[in-house]
């Protein structure tokens, strides 16, 4: 490092310049450290790819069973179709037709078995006791996918 004494007017001026190498030092570690940071903070499970769809619009199939389930005066009103049906007529009903399904496809033993799904439809202001209700009366007669049917927002296009 040098120093200047005395002499010239111009070496007596202060000096402007910024001594940078601190900075960019600064700025390494910090790049570092977010290097680091970033993957542990996401967590993600890997292997997973998830669709690149908004929506997945809903393939009626004949054998399908459709539900609707509503609040009345406090009580769950649950809907085959068209058809109103109590909590009892719900699961003997839905026993009935997947076993109706299976026969008609060869049996349980046949390996390319497709079982019928179960969709519902909630008001949404439906208790959410009674939809809970209607999915696991669909899930103790042995329905193994029952899902829900919404109507999506307003040019919400996938």
């Amino acid at each position: 490092m040098a120093m200047s004494v005395g002499g010239d007017s111009a070496a007596e001026k202060p000096m402007s310049d910024i001594n940078t190498t601190p900075l960019v030092d600064v700025m390494l570690v910090l790049l570092i450290i977010f290097l680091i940071a970033v993957p542990v903070a996401i967590q993600t499970v890997k292997g997973i790819k998830l669709p690149n769809v908004r929506f997945d619009p809903t393939t009626t199939k004949p054998e399908n069973v459709s539900l609707s389930v509503t609040t009345a005066d406090g009580a769950c009103k649950v809907y085959w179709g068209v058809t109103p049906v109590t909590h009892q007529e719900l699961l003997d009903r839905a026993v009935a037709k997947l076993k109706a399904e299976i026969d008609r496809q060869g049996g349980a033993s046949n390996p390319d078995l497709e079982l019928p799904e179960a969709h519902v439809r909630a008001d949404v202001n439906t208790d959410w006791r009674c939809v809970a209700g209607t999915i696991y009366n669909m899930q103790m007669a042995g329905f193994a996918k029952v899902g829900f049917i919404s109507q999506p927002k307003t040019g919400d296009a996938g």
